[in-house]
C-alpha cells in the first residue's frame, strides 16, 4: 500500500487538502492526523470494518477500546445515552481539549470501538486540523495513537511514517503536537468519577471542577487490568529495556549516575532519559536524551515520546530513566514512564 502524504498549516489548514483526507475516511480508509496531544490513527467510528483496520495496521489487540473523536460538543448526544451533571461540568470547562469522557454508549456505537463494553470514550480535540477533518467527514472518528502497538506515541508526522508508512492510506502532517502526551480519561459512569488515565488535564484540575475523583488502582500496579482505552497492554516502550528510578530528586539523580557508571564498567551500551540538571553530571561516554527541566512537567511531557524514540536511531543495551514529582502533569509523565519501563522500577 502506498501511503499518501498531506501537509497543512496547523492554524489555517487548506480545506481542499483536508477534504481529500476526509474522503479516505468516509470510504473506510485509515488516516493519521495531528491533535493537540499526539497523532491519532483515524477511521470511521461507526463502521466495524473500518475500525478493524486500525487494529490490523497497529498490530493492536481488538479487545482494547478506542476513543471516538467529534467535531462539536453537541455530537456526543448521538453516541451516549445520558450525560451526567459531572460530565457536563467537565465538558463546559475543558472541551475542546485533552480530556476524554467515558459514558454509557448508545447501540449505534459498534462493539469494535468499545471492546464489547457498555461504555464509550469520547473526546472533542482542541486542534483546528483535527476538528475540521472530523467535520468534513460528518462522522465520529475512532482514533488511537498513530503508532505500532506497544511503541511510543508519535508527536510528529515523521514518527508516524516510521511506524505506519505502507500500512495506512494517508498521513496529514500538521507539525508537532503541543501537549505531547495523550488525553486524560475519566469514567463518568461510576458513583464517583474515576481517573483512568492521567494526561493534559491534571488530577488537580479535575478535582477543582468535581470536588472528588477516584483513581483507578491499575495506574500504579502492573497486576491489574486498566480500564482505559489504550492502556490494557504494554505501551510507550523504547527499543531497549528500561529501568525507572523513583524517589527524592537528589537520591534519584545520584542513583542513576551510579547505575550508569556500573553498566559502563560492565561493557554495556547505556542510555539515559534524564532532566537537564542530571545530564550535566553524566559520563560523556554514554548516550543520554534530555526530556527537559525536572520541575517543568509540561516541558517534559512535550518531549517525552521523542526522547524515547531517539534510542531507535542510537541502539543501547539498557536505558535508565529519571523519575519526577507526580504533581500536576507529572502524574501523566510518570504513568507513561512506568508503562515504558514495563514497571521495572527502582525505588531510591
Amino acid at each position: 500500500m502506498e501511503t499518501q502524504y498531506f501537509q497543512v498549516d496547523r492554524h489555517k489548514p487548506d480545506k481542499e487538502i483536508l477534504t481529500q483526507a476526509a474522503r479516505i475516511l468516509v470510504s473506510g480508509g485509515l488516516v493519521a492526523f495531528p491533535t493537540e496531544t499526539v497523532y491519532g490513527l483515524g477511521a470511521n467510528g461507526l463502521e466495524p470494518q473500518a475500525v478493524a483496520g486500525i487494529f490490523r495496521a497497529k498490530g493492536r489487540p481488538s479487545d482494547n477500546p478506542l476513543i471516538l473523536h467529534i467535531a462539536e460538543a453537541s455530537e456526543v448526544l448521538q453516541l451516549v445515552r445520558t450525560i451526567p451533571a459531572n460530565a457536563r461540568a467537565l465538558m463546559e470547562r475543558y472541551w475542546p481539549g485533552p480530556l476524554t469522557l467515558v459514558l454509557e454508549r448508545k447501540p449505534i456505537v459498534p462493539d469494535q470501538v468499545t471492546g464489547g463494553l457498555d461504555t464509550v470514550a469520547v473526546r472533542l480535540p482542541d486542534s483546528v486540523i483535527a476538528r475540521e477533518l472530523i467535520r468534513l467527514t460528518g462522522l465520529p472518528i475512532a482514533a488511537p495513537s498513530a503508532n505500532l502497538s506497544g511503541r511510543p506515541s508519535p508527536t510528529t508526522a515523521e514518527a508516524v511514517a516510521a511506524d505506519l508508512s505502507g500500512r495506512i492510506e494517508a498521513i496529514v502532517d500538521g507539525g508537532p503536537c503541543d501537549v505531547g502526551v495523550e488525553s486524560t480519561i475519566i469514567d463518568c459512569t461510576t458513583p464517583v468519577p474515576t481517573l483512568l488515565r492521567p494526561g493534559g488535564i491534571t488530577l488537580e484540575m479535575l478535582m477543582d471542577t468535581l470536588g472528588e475523583v477516584e483513581i483507578d488502582p491499575a495506574l500504579s500496579r502492573d497486576d491489574l487490568i486498566p480500564k482505559a482505552p489504550g492502556m490494557k497492554y504494554r505501551h510507550y516502550a523504547p527499543s531497549a529495556p528500561m529501568v525507572l528510578l523513583e524517589g527524592e530528586e537528589v537520591n534519584v539523580a545520584a542513583a542513576l549516575i551510579e547505575k550508569v557508571r556500573q553498566a559502563v564498567l560492565e561493557g554495556k551500551r547505556v542510555g539515559a532519559v534524564v532532566s537537564a540538571e542530571t545530564a550535566a553530571l553524566l559520563p560523556t561516554e554514554i548516550q543520554f536524551a534530555v526530556y527537559g527541566h525536572r520541575r517543568n512537567a509540561g516541558e517534559i511531557a512535550n518531549h517525552l515520546y521523542n526522547v524515547l524514540l531517539s534510542f531507535d536511531h542510537n541502539p543501547v543495551d539498557v536505558i535508565y530513566a529519571e523519575g519526577i514529582s507526580e504533581s500536576g502533569l507529572g502524574l501523566a509523565v510518570m504513568n507513561r514512564l512506568r508503562k515504558a519501563a514495563g514497571y521495572k522500577i527502582l525505588q531510591v
